[in-house]
């Protein structure tokens, strides 16, 4: 399970160093994708595995399930940690989530989500007001809180 809240930079060549806490986790190769919300996503091999079967069963003949499994499979890249603990994110990837110098590596669970800095601030601003508001819709799914 990844969990918390990292700060780090983007190097001019594209490299990012991810926690440790987080490597060993997502090992030495693993997926990085278009994430929502403006971020990336980033999912050790066997999780990603698992996220493509649950993608082969959305029904092919929906224009809304075809686009969403190209927006998340196109812009997917496999990516392989070096000695220093830094990957090498593309450059498509690099300018979905707007990555240029600070960046935040949070642990979300079964995934891990690279921010920038600045859309990180501006998204925690806009939702720390509703969270309250989400709690109260999300009791239904019984998650004990």
């Amino acid at each position: 399970m990844f969990l918390g809240e990292y700060q780090h930079t983007i190097d001019t060549k594209g490299r990012l160093i991810i926690p440790a806490r987080f490597r060993e986790g997502l090992g030495d190769r693993f997926v990085v994708t278009k994430g929502l919300d403006g971020c990336l996503f980033a999912y050790p091999p066997q999780e990603w595995s698992n996220l493509e079967q649950k993608m082969r069963s959305l029904p092919f003949t929906r224009a809304d399930a075809r686009a969403f499994v190209r927006f998340f499979f196109a812009g997917a890249a496999e990516c392989e940690v070096d000695k220093q603990g830094r990957v090498l994110i593309p450059a498509n990837l690099r300018e979905h989530a707007a990555l240029e110098k600070e960046v935040v590596v949070i642990g979300v669970s079964s995934r891990v989500e690279i921010w920038s800095q600045a859309r990180w601030e501006q998204y925690n601003a806009e939702s720390a007001s509703s969270v309250e508001e989400i709690a109260e819709k999300i009791v239904d799914f019984d998650l004990g809180l």
